[in-house]
């Protein structure tokens, strides 16, 4: 872990926002032997999509994806967990069971993050809202190194229009748009029609229910016909401020993907494959309910991000088989998110251009997804403890998850958000005997994760 023993470091540190990536920076400073001054508003001015008055909230879901170490979310986690991520240690603390996935329980490990943060003796936690750098960025009247904006997706509108005003040289592209998920009341469904199994598990692997992650309301075909046309239909959102939606591609509103076509839900979210009954017969569709907290009494529809209003949720949602009488404990909603054209505004290692003491870190970058956003703020840390130990900025090697996710952001043709996937790492080649071989994309997965490995552990050994 590069934030230990290895480093002492002097400095001090200004960190707007205490949300993942925020929390990683002042984390990994902090352990490192810098000052850190965190500023969090979410009390005093929180955003409409946070629901905690603690730090390192997960809004959209309580899933951390995938923890096998043959796909790219895992070997961003080993990475995370290598470089002492606060994120990565509280979600082990904080885990709830959901098959291969990384899930937790919200408040829990919302909760271990601030006092984690809060009793650390370097850092220094102020309740407010930045509204302007100007004085933090003076070198003549403010003492702070460097500043670090983490304020995430959701920026209050103050700090967003001085970014948009003082810093951007465009604003047209600072913006998509996020889905959130409802969580129903586990005690309001009729569990008659709902059975535990995790996807691809046999009935035997899903004998000990406690184990089990998630919950699942099959569909005949009849039910998944209406449930669709309903889906279609029912009365949506309007788009705000003349704009329109953009949303990443790997959180798109059930909704949306309903209207792409009347068997795409069933190819998405709503797929029956590896769910079927005890009897191996396969429903046509499953709406597949993932814990929300370690008491299984609250569950996130997964997938089901959506921008119906809150009036057609409660109608459509209950046409789920065994959500007849269901109570939700938060309906979805759809907000915007905000995030830089960092090809063009940021430096390799996330400074900005016009002025590299200012430094930008998670979602605002460019990346997509809790980890994701994690280990951008993990990344910016590593490369103010280099500068404040007078080192040279460096680019971490591609073939590793980290540094394949920040060559992505700064490399894109065209600004777009995105997750952590096999696509962003550079191809491996196969010889002739694996290419013979029925499973390559397996092989290549098991290539990648094997490469990865070894890179980054080189790399941590020769730059730490």
């Amino acid at each position: 872990m590069f934030a230990g023993p290895n480093w002492s470091v002097n400095g001090k540190v200004m960190v707007v926002g205490a949300g993942l990536a925020g929390s990683e920076v002042a984390w990994s400073l902090a352990n490192a032997g810098v000052e850190v001054h965190l500023y969090e508003c979410k009390r005093k001015n929180p955003n409409p999509a946070q629901r905690l008055s603690t730090f390192g909230e997960l809004v959209c879901s309580n899933s951390l994806k995938s923890q096998e170490s043959n796909s790219a979310h895992g070997i961003l986690k080993f990475e995370m967990r290598d470089l002492g991520s606060i994120v990565w240690k509280v979600a082990q603390n904080s885990q709830v069971p959901a098959g291969s996935a990384l899930a937790v329980d919200r408040q829990q490990f919302s909760a271990e993050i601030t006092q984690l943060l809060s009793q650390h003796p370097k850092i220094k936690i102020f309740e407010e809202e930045i509204t302007s750098l100007d004085l933090p960025l003076t070198s003549a009247v403010s003492d702070y190194d460097f500043v670090v904006v983490a304020s995430g997706p959701l920026t209050s509108s103050s700090l967003e229009n001085y970014i948009k005003t003082k810093l951007l040289d465009s604003p047209e592209d600072f913006y998509f748009y996020d889905a959130i998920a409802p969580v129903v009341d586990g005690e309001s469904l009729n569990w008659d029609k709902l059975y535990y199994k995790d996807r691809y598990k046999s009935s035997a692997e899903c004998s000990d229910l406690s184990q089990i992650g998630y919950l699942n309301a099959p569909f005949t075909k009849e039910e998944y016909d209406r449930f669709v046309l309903e889906l279609v239909s029912a009365q949506k959102l309007p788009t705000r401020d003349f704009e329109d939606y953009k949303f990443f591609e790997g959180c798109l509103p059930i909704d949306t993907i309903a209207e792409r076509g009347a068997e795409a839900p069933r190819f998405s979210c709503m797929k029956p494959v590896g769910l079927e009954f005890e009897n191996g017969e396969r429903p046509h569709a499953v709406v597949q309910l993932r814990k929300e907290n370690l008491l299984g009494t609250a569950f996130n529809l997964v997938g089901f991000q959506t921008r119906l209003t809150h009036k057609e949720q409660l109608r459509v949602f209950r046409m789920i088989p065994g959500f007849e009488n269901a109570r939700f404990i938060h309906l979805g909603s759809v907000h915007r998110n905000s995030f830089l054209n960092a090809k063009g505004l940021l430096n390799y290692d996330l400074s900005f251009k016009k002025n590299d003491r200012l430094y930008f870190a998670g979602q605002l970058v460019g990346v997509e997804g809790y980890t994701e956003s994690a280990s951008a703020g993990i990344y910016v840390a590593y490369q103010i403890l280099r500068r404040l130990s007078n080192k040279e900025r460096i680019n971490w090697p591609l073939d590793c998850a980290i540094g394949a996710l920040i060559n992505y952001v700064m490399t894109a043709p065209k600004p777009r958000p995105s997750n952590i996937n096999y696509a962003l790492f550079p191809p491996v080649v196969l010889d002739r005997q694996q290419r013979r071989r029925k499973d390559q994309q397996s092989i290549k997965r098991d290539l990648i994760f094997k490469r990865a490995r070894k890179s980054f552990v080189k790399f941590m050994e020769s730059y730490n």
